[in-house]
């Protein structure tokens, strides 16, 4: 028997639009990554990429559940210099880039190769609700 290999053609992948306005971040990053990946396929292949476009709106609505957790989530980033750790909450990210705080949810439930690199490419974040991907004809797809 031999291994059945998709033929993914960039015409036949389709455009999705997500709306994240008071969606819970962890519930609706695992979503959209299935998606950019091709889980909800049935021709799913791991070592390709068989996913499709999502364009993602409102990402300044995004909420994390617990009564301290904005607080609590922290982001971490270093620059290599000696005192150059920067610590931010997810309150201060969600207020100065609600479109990085999305993109890093899903950025770290990719493939940490050059695929995941690839997948993350046909991901389109928005802060507001206007998005210039209408030409495309994207599918409303409902999180909650």
């Amino acid at each position: 028997m031999k291994t059945y290999i998709p033929k993914v053609d960039p015409a036949t992948k389709k455009w999705w639009v997500i709306d994240l306005d008071d969606a819970i971040l962890g519930r609706s990053a695992v979503k959209v990554s299935n998606i950019l990946r091709g889980k909800n396929k049935p021709i799913f292949t791991p070592h390709m990429d068989t996913g499709d476009h999502v364009v993602v709106v409102n990402a300044s609505g995004v909420k994390v559940k617990g009564k301290n957790k904005p607080d609590q989530l922290k982001y971490y980033s270093y620059s290599g210099y000696p005192g150059g750790l920067r610590i931010r909450s997810f309150a201060e990210m969600i207020s100065k880039k609600p479109e990085e705080v999305f993109r890093m949810a899903v950025r770290r439930m990719l493939p940490k190769n050059r695929l995941g690199r690839k997948m993350l490419k046909k991901l389109h974040i928005y802060a507001g609700s206007e998005h210039p991907h209408i030409a495309q004809q994207p599918e409303q797809l409902e999180i909650k």
